[in-house]
């Protein structure tokens, strides 16, 4: 169940969500599915809602049916770090319940979303009629875990340039592109440079510059690749996330 604190912060409750885009949940059985869709929750956020806070206890876990979510953890100044961005498909707020533990990230709805919530309970009932379902569940962790870890490594040993090259490529690869080339996710400068681990003003000059040299087109949280060839080149493109896929 969701704490009253929980729910009001959500609008036009929703019941009997399908869950089939959520890969994870292919692994149920018709009877544990239909116990699925009997306990789960479906909300509609607006941009700017957070969904949890780092430092509570999570109610459930949230699974990402549209829209798209940020994943960050607050520095001691007070300055986000952004981890992921998830959006549909993605199940979020699983680590800590899993580990009953407080939550050591935050989420914010950063376009307007759809998100299942799945009550601890109904999870952990799942997780031990169904080998599977753990185990899919332990590879997502794992995976995580090494997201973070390649995520360190970049922010370590590439410049800001590189990096912002192969941020791009990555939410190309994705979110996708409509027909102009125009990335699907619309992404702040501040978002950014939270993602990339750098200053705003930094990632501010270094998309002005890929602009100059054609590489990209500007317009507002909007970004159009042009030569993602050179980004390639410039990223010397060995993403850390897509070391992470399994």
């Amino acid at each position: 169940m969701l704490s009253q604190v929980e729910r009001k912060s959500y609008e036009n409750f929703i019941v009997n969500p399908v869950l089939s885009d959520i890969s994870l949940f292919n692994l149920l059985t018709d009877e544990e599915k239909m116990l699925l869709e009997r306990n789960s929750s479906r909300y509609r956020f607006k941009r700017g809602t957070i969904i949890y806070y780092e430092g509570k206890r999570h109610s459930g876990i949230y699974c990402v049916l549209k829209g798209v979510v940020k994943i960050f953890k607050m520095g001691c100044l007070g300055k986000e770090q952004i981890l992921r961005f998830a959006h549909k498909g993605d199940v979020i707020a699983y680590r800590s319940l899993l580990t009953n533990e407080i939550a050591c990230t935050s989420a914010k709805v950063t376009e307007d979303a759809e998100v299942c919530n799945i009550p601890y309970a109904v999870l952990m009932e799942l997780f031990e009629r169904n080998w599977k379902f753990r185990q899919y569940m332990m590879r997502m962790m794992c995976k995580e875990l090494n997201e973070v870890n390649c995520l360190v490594t970049e922010i370590a040993q590439k410049s800001v340039r590189e990096r912002t090259a192969e941020i791009l490529l990555y939410f190309k690869d994705e979110f996708g592109i409509d027909f102009d080339n125009t990335l699907k996710i619309r992404i702040t400068r501040v978002e950014l440079a939270n993602n990339i681990g750098t200053a705003t003003e930094s990632v501010i000059r270094v998309l002005k510059a890929f602009e100059n040299e054609n590489l990209i087109e500007l317009d507002g949280r909007q970004i159009k690749i042009l030569n993602s060839g050179r980004l390639r080149e410039i990223a010397d493109f060995q993403m850390y996330r897509q070391h992470c896929k399994f």
